[in-house]
């Protein structure tokens, strides 16, 4: 089975509910379990991080970056870097902000960055833009035309419940099982369990 660690933060509840919509969807494909891991609590779960076969970073941009709280995970991690623990393990990453570019592209940028520090190996999203055309709904898959990774746009005066929109959080779903089924194939590929 192929453990899918989703490790994540969120400030107001809406970037919780991206990574919940990513762990729905990498439950969706058989021989796969799904781990939720808020940041906060990383530090009990550096042994399941190490058993994964896919991690999957989350984080709010913040001032055009990832959140404060995630990049203090990220230090953290230089543990695991110094013994390149995470070689080869794959690699994803979603982000929420409250603006519809809110630059996120530049902390999808700094998570898959990351990632190479760490020698994984990134699954972009897998989507063509949606809402791109005059066809184009805001009800469209990868609505805000992210490749690198899911994207979500949140209302700033509204709480969790409210966002991120229907189509944010199916693209979300979309790139959990798009790495659940890169993580079968990896896994089968190398002589792990299928």
């Amino acid at each position: 089975m192929s453990l899918i660690a989703i490790v994540y933060h969120s400030g107001y509840g809406h970037t919780a509910r991206q990574a919940e919509a990513v762990a729905r969807g990498a439950l969706t494909v058989p021989g796969v379990s799904a781990a939720l891991i808020k940041v906060e609590e990383a530090e009990r779960h550096w042994a399941d991080l190490e058993k994964a076969e896919a991690i999957i970073f989350g984080s709010p941009t913040y001032m055009g970056s990832a959140s404060a709280q995630f990049k203090a995970f990220m230090d953290a991690s230089s543990r695991v870097w110094v013994e390149q623990g995470w070689k080869d393990k794959l690699a994803a990453g979603f982000t929420n902000s409250s603006s519809q570019s809110g630059d996120k592209l530049a902390t999808l940028q700094q998570l898959a960055i990351f990632a190479a520090q760490h020698a994984m190996v990134w699954v972009g999203l897998g989507l063509m833009p949606g809402n791109n055309s005059s066809a184009g709904r805001a009800e469209d898959l990868n609505r805000l035309g992210s490749f690198l990774g899911a994207m979500a746009q949140s209302n700033a005066d509204q709480g969790p419940e409210y966002g991120p929109t229907p189509a944010d959080l199916k693209t979300a779903e979309h790139l959990g099982r798009r790495v659940a089924e890169a993580a079968n194939r990896w896994s089968a590929g190398r002589g792990g369990p299928a």
